[in-house]
């Protein structure tokens, strides 16, 4: 469960809020399975028309009443049945030979949770998105980087924002991969060691919309049935562990008088009771919480599968992972709205930069260019900013006759000397070209680097990489539509006369 908010916070799933999709439920699939179930046993002449029809007209009597307001809708089979069979006799229960509620929960549960993190890939594409618009918005914005908590070097914040991009595209591809692992229907396992019954597994999965049928039938009820909620709360402690990482470097920079990065929003931003300067950024400290929070529920799973025998059922409870996926995704679409506004003020970003000796490494790096060894190189501009730092100087105040300067004294503090230039080697353009962050980040040509013209393309790249991922999370999500109209086409087509 989620803490008070400070602010509005969205709901789990955009697309559930639009109306574009529906949640399902335990009640759901069960009508699902017992339908699917109809199906399959008519095909393989299993079933009887009659009989079949009288079953199906059962249990549309039974949804239409559980879709009621407060309508009770059972979560097990063996509450479910009964009243199939009150209303169908008592030789509907034929349908539930070769089958088990082990089998069936086991079902439900697969497509229950495979939807939840169909729903966790739509709130981290539009995490995605967000990060992807401001670095559109905040192109050529230059801002310091910070290795262990200290100002390393000048970067874009483009570049950083391409950074998180990847980050957030890996716990997608985490997700991808584990509803790809357990795309698998458990019909047919029965209790755990599969049925003498004729049943037509690879018709059941098709019917119920997974991608395969099982393959052992001990794994797929009593073991993937745990291991599945198990990767699932782990996936979702690495994203709140990455929103948390973001949010931390953010509220570095918050704290400061004069930040370099604002967050220009009327949402969950609020003052103090008592000192009217503060201006608290009260939605970013809820979604840190949340995030720690979420944390905490997932690592409940683990805690309740330690030491579990298979077969027990304490981590498939349905309500608890429902909870769990939800306050997920609730808290990915907050932060996705915290970072749509975010602003790097630009000219604060350059001033922290050229009040630190960010430029040191370039420094050192053109002096190689010149034929001064690597560490003396960098030997001399510690030197630098030694003397430049007791003097109070920053980079725009150094000028290049003191560089000369102190190239003559740290030379001759050296026992061997003779492979040092007598002089300055870096002409005073090169000099000060080091020093200006702008040169630095454009001089940068690795792969990968920081140089503008490479983040460009790498936002290109980025934006690909974020329409392709789209098109995956919605041909899911099609994919779920459309078996449970071809559901609905095959019972008709099966019981017709």
């Amino acid at each position: 469960m989620l803490g008070m908010h400070m602010g509005r916070v969205p709901a789990p799933s955009a697309r559930e809020e639009s109306g574009e999709i529906h949640r399902l439920d335990t009640y759901d699939w069960l009508q699902m399975i017992n339908r699917a179930s109809i199906v399959s046993n008519v095909e393989e002449g299993l079933l009887e028309k009659p009989l079949a029809r009288r079953i199906l007209t059962a249990l549309n009597t039974l949804r239409d009443e559980a879709a009621k307001p407060n309508a009770v809708r059972p979560g097990l089979y063996i509450t479910f049945e009964p009243d199939v069979l009150k209303l169908a006799g008592m030789e509907a229960s034929v349908l539930h030979v070769g089958r088990s509620s082990q089998d069936i929960l086991a079902t439900a549960n697969a497509g229950l949770n495979i939807a939840r993190l169909m729903r966790l890939l739509d709130a981290i594409h539009e995490v995605d998105c967000a990060l992807l618009e401001v670095a559109r918005r905040e192109d050529g914005a230059l801002v310091p980087a910070y290795t262990n908590g200290v100002q390393a070097q000048p970067t874009l914040y483009s570049h950083y924002l391409l950074a998180q991009h990847q980050v957030f595209m890996r716990d997608a591809a985490r997700i991808f991969e584990c509803i790809r692992r357990y795309d698998v229907s458990p019909m047919g396992a029965c209790v755990c060691n599969g049925t003498g019954w004729p049943l037509n597994v690879e018709r059941m999965a098709q019917l119920l919309g997974f991608s395969r049928p099982l393959t052992n039938a001990f794994d797929v009820g009593q073991c993937a049935g745990n291991d599945l909620p198990l990767e699932m709360s782990q996936i979702i402690s690495a994203v709140m562990l990455h929103v948390n990482a973001f949010l931390a470097d953010f509220m570095v920079q918050y704290a400061d008088p004069h930040p370099w990065i604002r967050w220009e929003s009327t949402n969950g931003l609020y003052g103090s009771s008592a000192m009217p300067q503060k201006r608290n950024p009260g939605l970013i400290n809820d979604c840190r919480r949340d995030a720690g929070l979420v944390i905490g529920e997932a690592q409940g799973v683990m805690l309740r599968i330690q030491n579990l025998q298979l077969g027990m059922a304490d981590v498939r409870d349905a309500q608890v992972l429902e909870a769990l996926a939800d306050d997920a995704c609730v808290t990915l679409r907050t932060f996705a709205g915290i970072v749509r506004e975010l602003v790097v003020d630009r000219k604060r970003a350059l001033a922290e930069l050229n009040a630190d000796w960010t430029c040191t490494q370039e420094l050192a790096d053109r002096l190689v260019r010149c034929g001064v060894d690597f560490r003396n190189a960098h030997h001399f501009a510690s030197h630098l900013v030694t003397r430049a730092r007791a003097a109070g100087t920053t980079p725009p105040e150094l000028d290049y006759g003191e560089a000369k300067s102190l190239w003559l004294e740290w030379r001759s503090t050296l026992q061997n000397a003779c492979d040092i230039p007598d002089s300055f080697p870096l002409s005073e353009k090169a000099f000060l070209g080091a020093l200006d962050p702008a040169g630095i980040v454009a001089a940068r040509a690795t792969v990968g680097s920081a140089n503008p013209e490479l983040v460009a393309k790498g936002i290109l790249r980025a934006q690909q990489e974020a329409a392709r991922i789209k098109a995956e999370i919605d041909a899911l999500v099609d994919h779920a539509k459309k078996t449970a109209f071809a559901l609905e086409e095959a019972l008709t087509r099966v019981l017709a006369d």
